[in-house]
């Protein structure tokens, strides 16, 4: 066999189909077999990485949002763009290092961490974006120790896990305790990305009282890339751009109107 054939026969295995390599001594015979068959296989790979990439990118569940080329880096007050560029490059991924991005309300926090999510998907990754009071309300609900121990697993299984919106609520000491508990597990192995408008030493407030703050905290912020962004709300602006749109819009429709009812 030759070493293009092996390679040919080595790509069908990997596939695993099993039909084609059952029939491979008789499929090789003709001397044209090999270029339809390499392109066979081309056409498989493709196929299935971007059934891949779909499945993927559905049950990551980002959801749509602002690419990051688009993005007005010269709004916020405060922005370390070098930073957050790095941080498109995954490398965080290789060493399960955490991203934390702190800001107000409206500064890009979430878009942020929807562009990383975006990207590993592409890279090949599993990715899990839920907001902090969707999937603490999930965890919370669950009465059965059996049920919420899969739960758990669902959670802390995805590459990397987007908790979006951690401190607009406060939570009981169960919300916290679970919290930690997914933290726990994702520890030093899978990376997670926290967006949050409370710095950490505001936490008590989100977890009033919760004896694993501390913990919490600390193992977040053991392995973290800490990216603080300060400014006025984008959406805030976006939203007065659009009004503002539309008022010259109106205007410019009354002034034609005007025109045309003269004599």
């Amino acid at each position: 066999m030759s070493a293009h054939a092996a390679e040919l026969r080595t790509r069908a295995t990997e596939l695993r189909l099993h039909g084609l390599l059952a029939h491979w001594a008789d499929v090789m015979t003709d001397p044209e077999a090999a270029a339809r068959v390499a392109q066979w296989l081309d056409w498989e790979t493709q196929e299935r990485s971007r059934r891949s990439l779909e499945r993927r990118l559905r049950e990551a569940h980002i959801g749509q949002f602002k690419p990051l080329a688009d993005f007005d880096w010269s709004w916020p007050a405060q922005i370390d763009r070098g930073a957050v560029e790095d941080l498109m490059a995954l490398q965080f991924l290789a060493d399960a290092t955490n991203v934390v991005l702190v800001g107000p309300n409206g500064v890009g926090k979430t878009m942020c961490a929807c562009n990383l999510g975006y990207q590993a998907v592409l890279a090949g990754h599993t990715v899990l974006f839920v907001t902090a009071g969707q999937l603490l309300g999930d965890l919370a609900a669950l009465d059965s120790d059996s049920t919420l121990r899969r739960r758990l697993r669902h959670y802390a299984a995805p590459d990397l896990l987007l908790i979006d919106e951690v401190g607009y609520l406060s939570y009981s000491n169960r919300h916290a305790d679970l919290l930690f508990e997914l933290v726990s597990r994702r520890y030093q192995h899978k990376s997670t990305v926290v967006t949050t408008n409370k710095a950490f030493a505001d936490w008590g407030e989100v977890f009033p009282n919760a004896a694993c703050v501390v913990s919490l905290v600390d193992r977040l912020m053991h392995r973290a890339e800490v990216v603080r962004i300060e400014g006025e709300s984008y959406r805030a602006k976006e939203a007065q751009e659009r009004l503002a749109a539309r008022t010259r819009q109106r205007a410019a429709r009354a002034g034609a109107t005007s025109r045309k009812a003269k004599p």
